[in-house]
């Protein structure tokens, strides 16, 4: 059985794999859900919290499978170059997947990406917040309408440094994957692509999904975590 540490995306927190754990931990495995540190305003996060994830996975007695979704992505790759054998697997979920010196910010200016977020909004302390209007139709929108009700009043501002950071590319020698959202409308299908084309993934999975599938598919997405661990144990 596996441990699974999961990385929230922007805006997001531990709280938002709450619906996934149930369906991971009936299967026997352990899922870990770490709230990322608060940091200084201006200060560029990456590292400190890819510092944080690393320590988490070095914590363990088996090397863990780190999951990321959307800008988790840097975070994984990060920490997973500060600890290389304390990582058994990456898993991308819609998530950025960049080169090195690629930032989040060129990636979303990108043709795939559909054009300049229009949504966000500037919140104090040198952070970005989602317009409360744009949060449910580009976040939540297959997901029942009280949770992604109660979501949405969860959402918090994000450092404006993560827009900007530079990337670490993970480890070529790490597996990694990449779990697609065909109905992403914050990381669209056609730049999850684009960046898998540029760093591959092995295998692929593919959810009809929105961008939170752990709030509006979260046994599907636990059934998809599930088969790539077990694919692992097989090689």
């Amino acid at each position: 059985m596996a441990t699974f540490i999961l990385v929230p995306g922007a805006w997001h927190g531990a709280w938002c794999w709450a619906p996934l754990i149930p369906h991971l931990t009936h299967s026997g495995h352990q899922a870990l859900t770490p709230e990322l540190a608060e940091v200084p305003p201006g200060a560029n996060p990456l590292p400190l919290w890819a510092t944080q994830i690393a320590a988490l996975a070095q914590a363990q007695p088996e090397p863990p499978i780190l999951l990321g979704h959307s800008r988790g992505g840097l975070i994984i790759s990060e920490a997973a170059a500060i600890a290389p054998h304390a990582v058994s697997r990456l898993v991308y979920l819609s998530a950025f997947l960049l080169p090195a010196g690629q930032s989040m910010q060129n990636a979303i200016s990108l043709p795939e990406a559909g054009g300049e977020p229009e949504y966000l909004r500037p919140a104090r302390g040198r952070r970005l917040a989602v317009a409360a209007g744009a949060v449910i139709p580009r976040f939540y929108h297959l997901a029942e309408p009280e949770t992604a009700k109660h979501a949405a009043a969860r959402l918090h501002p994000e450092p404006l440094g993560t827009f900007s950071a530079a990337a670490t590319p993970p480890p070529a020698h790490i597996p990694r994957a990449y779990i697609e959202c065909t109905e992403d409308r914050v990381v669209p299908l056609a730049l999850q692509r684009a960046m898998q084309a540029t760093l591959p993934c092995a295998p692929v999975l593919t959810l009809p999904a929105d961008h939170s599938p752990f709030l509006s598919m979260p046994e599907q997405l636990a059934q998809a975590l599930i088969s790539l661990n077990l694919k692992a144990s097989l090689k």
